[in-house]
C-alpha cells in the first residue's frame, strides 16, 4: 500500500505521521534526528511526504529527504489549515498538524517540485534581508518625524541602514552575475521599461517559473487571475487572491512605473480608465499584462520592444 507522510516542523522537534499505518513518532530537529528520519523514510519508500512552510525551518528537513530520494513537497500553511477545518479538525497541536498533513498528502497529492539549490536559497535570503532592512529604514524615518530629543541617534541609525542596504544590493548583484543564466534573465527583464534592478532580481529569485508556464498558469501562480463570485442569478465582481504576495508587490511597483514611462502599458491603462474601469481595477489589469509580457519575453528569450513607442 502506498504510504503518505506528514511532518510538522518546529525548531526543536519533527512530528511525523504515517497516514495509511496510522502511526506517529517524533525525532529531534537536529542532525541526529534528521538522519534517523531519513533512514526510516528511505526504508519505507513513501509515495509522498508533505511539510508545511514555516518560515524556513522546514528547508533543512526537506533538503535532507530530497537528497535521500524521498519525494517531498512544501505546501502553503493556509491551504493546509483550510483543509483541516473542511475535514472537521479544529484542534491544533504539533501531532494533530502532522496527522492533518498526512491526510492532506493522501487526499490532495500536491505535485512534487524541485527544491531550490544552495545558490537560489542564498539569493532568497539576501532578498529577504534587504526587505527587512528597508522596512526598518521606513520605521526609523517615520520616527524621525515624530520625535525631537533623539533625532541624532535616529539619523545615525538611518545612515547605517542605508549603508547596509547598499551593501546588500552589491551582494545581490554579485550572486546574480555569478550565474550566466541569471545574468541573462536579469538583462532581459531590465529591458522592459518599468522593471528596475530590485524588481528584476526579485523575479529571478522568487519566480523561477517565469517563461515556463502559459499566461493563465503564471497569472494564477502569482495570484493575478480573476476568480468569479457568482451564486444563482447574483453576479459579483471578480477578485484576485492567493498566490505569491511578494511577487504581486513587486509587479505593483513595476506597473506604477510602467504606467508613467512605458507607452504600451500607459495606453492600455488609459483605455481601461476611459471605458469606465475603476483606477485600481485598471492597475491590476495592467499588472497582469506586464506579467504576461515578461513571461513571453523569458519564454522566447526576446528583449522588450515597445510596439507603440516613439
Amino acid at each position: 500500500m502506498s504510504e503518505f507522510v506528514g511532518i510538522d516542523v518546529s525548531k526543536l522537534q519533527l512530528d511525523v505521521c504515517l497516514h495509511s499505518a496510522g502511526t506517529a513518532f517524533s525525532v529531534p530537529n537536529a542532525e541526529a534526528g534528521l538522519k534517523e528520519l531519513c533512514n526510516h523514510l528511505c526504508a519505507l519508500a513513501p509515495q509522498l511526504v508533505v511539510l508545511e512552510a514555516t518560515g524556513g525551518c522546514e528547508r533543512l528537513c526537506a533538503a535532507a529527504l530530497a537528497q535521500g530520494g524521498v519525494p517531498v513537497v512544501i505546501v502553503n500553511a493556509r491551504q493546509v489549515r483550510a483543509f483541516a477545518i473542511a475535514t472537521g479538525v479544529l484542534a491544533k497541536s504539533d501531532r494533530v498538524d502532522a496527522r492533518v498533513l498526512a491526510h492532506f498528502a493522501a487526499a490532495v497529492q500536491p505535485q512534487v517540485r524541485a527544491l531550490p539549490d544552495e545558490q537560489r536559497q542564498a539569493l532568497d535570503e539576501l532578498l529577504g534581508r534587504r526587505r527587512q532592512l528597508v522596512a526598518m529604514l521606513v520605521q526609523e524615518k517615520n520616527r524621525l518625524m515624530q520625535t525631537h530629543l533623539v533625532k541624532k541617534d535616529i539619523k545615525s541609525h538611518i545612515t547605517i541602514l542605508e549603508k547596509r542596504i547598499r551593501g546588500c544590493d552589491g551582494e545581490l548583484q554579485q550572486v546574480i552575475h555569478a550565474s550566466p543564466v541569471w545574468k541573462a534573465q536579469e538583462d532581459l527583464l531590465l529591458s522592459f521599461k518599468g522593471i528596475g534592478p530590485v524588481n528584476a532580481r526579485t523575479l529571478v529569485a522568487e519566480l523561477p517559473e517565469l517563461g515556463q508556464l502559459n499566461r493563465k498558469q503564471i497569472a494564477a501562480l502569482v495570484g493575478l487571475a480573476p476568480f468569479p463570485r457568482e451564486s444563482g442569478a447574483w453576479r459579483g465582481r471578480r477578485t484576485i487572491h492567493g498566490g505569491r504576495g511578494q511577487i504581486r508587490h513587486t509587479l505593483y511597483m513595476a506597473t506604477l512605473a510602467a504606467v508613467r514611462f512605458n507607452a504600451c502599458i500607459r495606453a492600455f491603462y488609459q483605455r481601461l480608465c476611459a471605458a469606465g474601469k475603476p483606477a485600481k481595477v485598471a492597475l491590476v489589469a495592467c499588472m497582469r499584462k506586464v506579467l504576461t509580457i515578461l513571461n513571453a519575453m523569458m519564454r522566447t528569450n526576446t528583449p522588450w520592444q515597445d510596439p507603440i513607442a516613439g
